[in-house]
């Protein structure tokens, strides 16, 4: 396309050269030529660089090792400590591009007065493996009880963990692409303050990228975590993350006390991609 269009723009400039007595007729054809030639180049040259963006060429390098987050993202290049003003640590991380988006959203929520809070980005598999097993052993107590006392079932154990606790390797925290914000209660979010900030998310979110994964469980989301009113995506990168999840099987869950029942719970495609249908898309 774009050599036919510089064909025809030399084309329209030959012949004009030509004929005197058509020149101010051809002056201004050439003219919008000129116009067309150079429009078109500059929505070619667009779309070439949209598709050699540093985040297209970066996702599709994306490792199984990435996805189940066994690795270190202090030591990651495309991973990068959020300011403290956005988050309750100066040590927390997220995944370089959505980290900008979030700030962008930071910046129009501050200014519709409301406050934004990172409470949690990246968690990776080691990380994981802690929250996990401490709740497993009982040092963690779940709704007021040790779970080895409460619920000896490895199966049912498992489960009751899942309601809101990832399997090491399977959370989407290993991604760097989710955040958790404000709080860790759903009730926060249904009334007062809170509910403004969810309310203002719910509305705004999704015009800087953002998606809420875990919305409540119902005919569109029958499995899964239980609803997560502070958990939000950034979908234009985890979307490559949950492709690359497409190669992962529950056998490969494992390192962890527990792991034995992610087989029969069908981890990878109860939990993984147990989400918000809007979130795929």
């Amino acid at each position: 396309m774009k050599y036919s269009l510089v064909s025809l723009l030399f084309v329209f400039i030959v012949f004009g050269c030509k004929s005197s007595d058509s020149q101010n007729k051809i002056s201004v054809e050439t003219a919008n030529v000129i116009s067309a030639v150079e429009s078109r180049l500059q929505v070619d040259k667009k779309s070439d660089e949209q598709s050699r963006s540093p985040q297209s060429e970066k996702m599709t390098q994306i490792t199984i090792k990435e996805v189940m987050g066994q690795f270190d993202p202090s030591k990651h290049a495309d991973f990068v400590i959020i300011d403290s003003k956005y988050a309750d640590r100066d040590d927390r991380l997220m995944y370089s591009y959505a980290y900008k988006a979030f700030q962008n959203m930071w910046n129009a929520a501050k200014s519709d007065g409301v406050e934004l809070k990172i409470i949690s980005a990246t968690r990776n598999f080691d990380y994981q493996k802690g929250i996990w097993e401490r709740k497993w052993n009982g040092q963690t107590k779940v709704e007021g009880r040790a779970l080895p006392e409460w619920i000896p079932n490895p199966l049912v154990r498992a489960k009751k963990i899942l309601e809101y606790s990832s399997m090491p390797g399977t959370s989407r925290h290993h991604w760097g692409t989710d955040i958790d914000l404000n709080a860790f209660e759903n009730s926060y979010f249904e009334k007062g303050k809170g509910l403004k900030e969810y309310e203002w998310l719910r509305k705004n979110a999704v015009t800087y990228g953002f998606c809420q994964p875990y919305t409540a469980k119902g005919v569109k989301r029958p499995t899964g975590y239980n609803e997560e009113k502070w958990h939000w995506s950034y979908i234009p990168s985890a979307k490559i993350f949950l492709e690359r999840a497409k190669e992962l099987s529950d056998s490969m869950i494992s390192g962890f006390d527990g792991s034995e029942t992610a087989e029969e719970i069908s981890v990878v495609e109860n939990y993984i991609f147990g989400i918000n249908h809007r979130c795929k898309e």
